[in-house]
């Protein structure tokens, strides 16, 4: 594959006054223009015959005609480069007591390598693998492998359910899966064999080959004829060079988390992604070569895909996959050992990190004395951050705190405070503003814009920019219909929210978090940040539950800090006189429980959908993606108390 080969690029654009605004107006007056200019940090087999192709809007294809590598862009250029002793990956298993570091050049080898067990097994262009792996180095080398062959890859987390994982392989039928003999949690092993045996044998799409991972603390056992050993098949394999594919073809599938019936395979093309995660990583995150990305996500979720596997790695940085909790390895300082350890520039986490190790040591007594003098900012996703969680932060990490905002469908951040670019002044309870690209609005029903300041759908103009979401796998109209058809011309985020007279974006709630009562809409989010503000309070909650008389009405759910010994009660009646006194009577806020857990998904998202169905004393399946099915059982004692 001949691409010439580029010295590591960086955005020119860093912190220079009024640096957002240009980029911003540049990108909306003409965004092909904004992204042929981005593109030149790519190294193309063949250029595009058009920047843009948006004749089947809102399917727009960014980069048609160009032809690219992905896994080259990632590896293969560093190297070529000379910065092949660069490190690329460090892995810290909190677990099993071990740190690795993979250079450029080896994670290359080992890469290369694996794509050649896969072309063995028929994998090629255009195939699909499924990769249910826990957060070693060799499930990045699976994800780098199937684009170095144009394979598609659909990560799915470690650990899911049988019927989930089975219904994941029906829809995208692969012609491969690639495992590990366990994932390793908190005082146990998770076998995956046995999960992945069950799902195979449900699903109806029949996998010709399984790539097995046998990790230490596991054996597994393997089947004659479609099971093979990782260890065994890399020895006798042949390295595999890198397959120029089109820049709209597919890199991967992800299905979205809380997936529920028919899976929702998110599906992001190989040339808009690599163009804007490149600069993504230094415009937000001002990561540059050489520098260390922690996103202390799984690989199974969106930030895991974009910020552990390839962001860092077309920049020429360093990603660090972590195996381990906020809290509980050992305990409340696990990711300060990390950010020492490892000299992290950023840390990427969702709010709930945050809030469970400010829940175990709320004075921050284990950040006293610590220096990191390479950590330059934490970044919030995933969740909205709450006011009083950020100050925490700030106070004890002395570094910006930047909340963010991005989902699953649009592949990187949609509204940030950009590091890279210029750092703003901040709103604590807003993700700053729109990331140039971006062209945020809040709308009424019908398509109109509200007045600044007040909620409204949080929608963004099309076309979308490059690396978001392309289309749903085998679904070309339900993307339709999810994300388009209601708003023509707009991408609907699902969220809820409002713009200020600074153009900042605060997003409030999901769409379906907005209650009705008594005839007037309020947010959940609004309430959950009066609640957040009282100082006994860990992490809260707000659902709608119905009500006779109003229709819905909130109910509040109270975590406490560890120590807290004042009572229940008083607590629960302090958080109610705050709603009244800062929102006011409207929000017929009258109860608050304080409960041990709020119920997650294993990516840090409360399930209020769920809580909801359990206090309207409707039946609920648990949710695949929950991490303790059993937190819905106190959330159902409390309720009915």
């Amino acid at each position: 594959m001949e691409i010439s080969v580029a010295e590591d690029v960086r955005a020119p654009e860093t912190q220079v006054p009024g640096a957002l605004d240009r980029l911003q107006a540049a990108a909306s007056a003409d965004p092909a223009a904004f992204w042929a200019e981005r593109a030149e940090a790519i190294d193309w087999s063949r250029r595009w015959d058009s920047v843009l192709d948006a004749r089947r809007s809102p399917f727009n294809r960014w980069f048609a005609g160009a032809e690219l590598n992905t896994c080259f862009n990632a590896l293969d250029r560093h190297v070529r480069a000379g910065h092949g002793s660069r490190t690329a990956l460090i892995h810290d298993s909190a677990y099993a007591g071990v740190q690795t570091r993979v250079s450029y050049a080896a994670l290359l080898a080992q890469t290369a390598r694996f794509a050649g067990v896969l072309r063995a097994l028929g994998v090629g262009r255009g195939d699909r693998v499924v990769i249910y792996m826990p957060m070693v180095i060799e499930a990045v080398v699976a994800m780098l492998a199937c684009a170095r062959l144009g394979a598609v890859h659909s990560v799915v987390f470690g650990g899911f359910a049988a019927p989930e994982l089975a219904s994941r392989i029906d829809d995208c039928t692969p012609k491969a899966v690639v495992t590990a003999s366990c994932g390793i949690e908190p005082n146990r092993v998770v076998e995956y064999k046995p999960l992945l045996d069950a799902a195979l044998d449900r699903a109806t799409h029949k996998v010709p080959a399984v790539v097995v991972l046998q990790r230490a603390q596991c054996a597994a056992a393997l089947q004659a004829g479609r099971d093979h050993d990782w260890l065994a098949s890399m020895a006798a394999a042949t390295p595999a060079d890198c397959v120029p594919v089109a820049a709209t073809d597919p890199l991967y599938i992800l299905y979205t988390s809380g997936t529920t019936g028919q899976p929702k395979g998110i599906v992001r093309d190989n040339g808009g992604h690599a163009v804007a995660l490149l600069w993504s990583v230094k415009a937000v995150y001002d990561i540059d070569p050489g520098d260390v990305f922690w996103a202390a996500s799984d690989i199974g979720w969106q930030v895991g895909h974009s910020y552990i596997t390839y962001g860092p790695l077309l920049a020429g940085a360093t990603a660090l996959l972590y195996e381990g909790k906020p809290v509980g390895t050992p305990d409340a300082g696990a990711f300060w050992r990390v950010l020492a350890e490892h000299r992290v520039k950023v840390l990427l986490t969702a709010p709930t990190a945050i809030r469970a190790i400010r829940r175990e040591d709320p004075d921050g007594q284990l950040l006293r004395g610590k220096h990191f003098p390479h950590f330059k900012g934490l970044f919030l996703a995933g969740e909205r951050s709450d006011a009083d969680t950020l100050r925490w932060a700030e106070t004890h990490l002395r570094v910006p705190v930047v909340d963010h905002w991005w989902q699953t469908e649009t592949g990187w951040p949609i509204a940030a405070n950009p590091l890279g670019i210029e750092r703003l002044p901040v709103k604590h309870g807003s993700p700053s503003r729109a990331v140039p690209g971006w062209d945020i609005h809040a709308l009424a029903a019908d398509g109109s814009e509200v007045p600044t300041g007040e909620t409204g759908l949080l929608a963004v103009r099309l076309p979308l920019p490059p690396g978001a979401a392309t289309t749903i796998w085998n679904g070309d109209e339900r993307f339709d219909r999810a994300y388009f058809r209601d708003l023509p011309g707009w991408y609907k985020t699902g969220d809820a929210g409002c713009l200020d007279a600074d153009g900042y974006v605060y997003v409030m709630s999901r769409v379906d978090d907005v209650i009705n009562v008594a005839g007037h809409r309020l947010s959940t989010g609004a309430i959950e940040e009066v609640l957040a503000a009282h100082p006994d309070v860990a992490e809260c909650a707000v659902i709608g539950v119905a009500d006779e008389l109003k229709g819905q009405a909130p109910l509040g759910f109270l975590v406490l800090k560890r120590g807290v010994t004042r009572s229940r009660e008083l607590i629960a009646a302090e958080v109610v006189a705050a709603v009244r006194d800062r929102i006011g009577p409207v929000a017929a806020f009258r109860q608050a429980l304080v409960v041990e857990r709020l119920p997650k998904t294993r990516s840090g998202k409360i399930l209020r959908g769920t809580m909801a169905r359990i206090a309207d004393g409707l039946e609920v399946a648990v949710p695949a993606t929950i991490d303790d099915p059993a937190i819905l059982d106190e959330i159902r004692a409390a309720t009915r108390g």
